[in-house]
């Protein structure tokens, strides 16, 4: 009787599948003969978007290089300045939804969506004056995409103070320029001067009928006033030391004052989205990484270069297209920082297939950072690449919280003994547990900063570590010469026509 149900109960599976199959079939056939007539080509998905390959008459900063001058003149000629009092008779609520519109993200490292963070702003005063101020405090090591912003064409950032801060409703912006930055503070002041003998700035800005002021202040030349709260202090004439948030700058900021501040790519690019329009700006870039962006590219590159892109590309076309790849081939890569010296770093296996841009760099593991993009290949000692920054870091603490001061010399002093061999493999864990202890427990971003670095290096290069410790310092001293690292190779210039013309004449020789 069992057996005899069990035949029946295949036979009706069997029946039913058969069934099932012809539904199928059926279906299959009724569903291509109402997507298309008889004869008819089934369409191809579409293949996905790549990105890059910025055309020329998209690029917002059409002077990087310098071809022109940097003046009034010629910046009038490639189109700054120009409509500027019809933008702001659009009215601030108008600009600051063409930048929410245009998905532009903050360009100085935390990538906050820039249009909401400029609605912040009280709309109404309540006596209290409102500022913006732009940092150009840039001191992250491998960054200096502002640098060519502020010399080659500084009136795109003037015009961009004059169009933001009216967009907040701010009275004056101040500009806060690293203090390294002699050349490019005198063009700024010169360039500043030029906006007001033009009626662009001051009373009646660009017959707008608001009032508005641009300063230029110079910094001493510390790290730590990039962080938003440590600028106002050192811009109020105190120590540059973070503030407890809350308050927040938009409520109590530059003198006690309603302050938003932003970086100078941030800044410089708005005009040119509000004259193109926000959907112009919104085109490139996959979704929630919108924009073209300025990459500075460094290291172990054939052509470092500062250049001007579609976000989302890849690493190794934005390599290979702008930098002539890396230098001995792409095989010869072991490691890239893609975003200054405070994110993670990357192996050759991460970098193969991730497009530059915040999304897919913090699914890599890094951040996108200030897109300063550095190379190395595999002539860098890693454990020595990373000991260097966790000494800077140290240097660049306030020593305000504990975490940060105490901790950032443990990580100097424990990568230094692993560099040369003198470590224990059990001080790996505890490096990585140090440098968790310093993350998110201080009152700035510094802290992260220095442990991101030491993280990003046990996370992929952990065998390295483990290689040295094993050889030991004996080991380490008989092959110093492998480990350390030199500034040129010894080989000819390879741009042998440009050293003619401008060098010193002299030959030079590793001896």
């Amino acid at each position: 009787m069992y057996k005899a149900a069990a035949r029946a109960a295949a036979a009706t599976a069997s029946a039913k599948g058969a069934s099932a199959r012809v539904v199928g079939r059926s279906a299959a056939v009724l569903g291509r003969s109402l997507s298309a007539a008889p004869g008819a080509k089934e369409e191809a998905p579409e293949p996905p978007r790549v990105y890059g390959g910025l055309k020329d008459q998209d690029r917002i900063f059409t002077n990087l290089y310098g071809e022109q001058d940097w003046r009034v003149g010629d910046a009038l000629k490639r189109g700054d300045w120009h409509q500027t009092k019809e933008i702001m008779w659009m009215g601030p609520d108008w600009i600051v939804q063409e930048m929410k519109d245009s998905g532009l993200r903050g360009r100085g490292g935390a990538g906050f969506p820039s249009g909401l963070k400029w609605s912040f702003m009280p709309k109404n005063t309540d006596g209290r004056p409102s500022f913006l101020v732009v940092n150009a405090d840039e001191s992250e090591p491998g960054t200096c995409k502002d640098r060519e912003i502020m010399r080659k064409d500084p009136h795109k950032l003037v015009e961009g103070c004059l169009l933001a801060g009216y967009a907040m409703r701010a009275r004056a912006a101040y500009i806060y320029i690293r203090g390294e930055y002699f050349n490019e503070a005198v063009v700024m002041d010169e360039a500043i001067h030029e906006a007001y003998q033009k009626g662009f700035l001051g009373k009646n800005a660009c017959g707008s009928g608001y009032d508005f002021d641009v300063y230029l202040h110079r910094g001493a030349g510390a790290y730590i006033c990039g962080e938003e709260t440590a600028l106002i202090e050192s811009l109020e004439g105190r120590q540059g030391k973070p503030r407890l948030k809350p308050p927040f700058p938009a409520n109590v900021g530059v003198f006690g004052c309603p302050t938003t501040v932003t970086n100078v790519e941030t800044v410089a690019v708005a005009p040119t989205i509000l004259r193109r329009g926000a959907s112009w700006f919104a085109s490139f870039g996959r979704k929630n990484n919108h924009g073209t962006k300025l990459f500075a590219i460094s290291g172990h590159v054939n052509n470092p270069i500062v250049v001007e892109e579609e976000m989302s590309i890849t690493l190794r076309e934005l390599l290979d297209k702008h930098c002539g790849g890396v230098r001995g081939g792409w095989d010869n890569l072991q490691a890239v920082i893609p975003g200054g010296s405070s994110v993670p770093v990357l192996d050759i296996n991460d970098c193969a297939d991730v497009m530059m841009d915040f999304d897919d760099l913090k699914k890599a593991g890094s951040g996108l950072g200030t897109a300063a993009v550095t190379v190395m290949d595999k002539s860098v000692d890693m454990i020595a690449a990373i000991r260097r920054l966790a000494h800077f870091y140290k240097h660049e603490s306030c020593g305000q919280c504990t975490p940060c001061r105490e901790g950032t010399g443990w990580l100097e002093q424990m990568l230094v003994k692993m560099e040369k061999g003198e470590a224990d493999t059990r001080e790996i864990p505890m490096l990585e547990e140090i440098s968790r202890s310093i993350e998110g427990h201080t009152i700035c971003a510094l802290g992260d900063a220095a442990a991101w670095p030491v993280q990003g290096l046990i996370r992929r290069f952990q065998p390295v570590i483990e290689e040295r410790i094993a050889g030991g310092p004996e080991q380490y001293q008989s092959e110093k010469g492998k480990y350390f690292q030199e500034a040129w190779s010894g080989e000819p210039f390879k741009n042998k026509a440009w050293v003619d013309q401008h060098g010193d004449g002299k030959a030079y020789s590793r001896s």
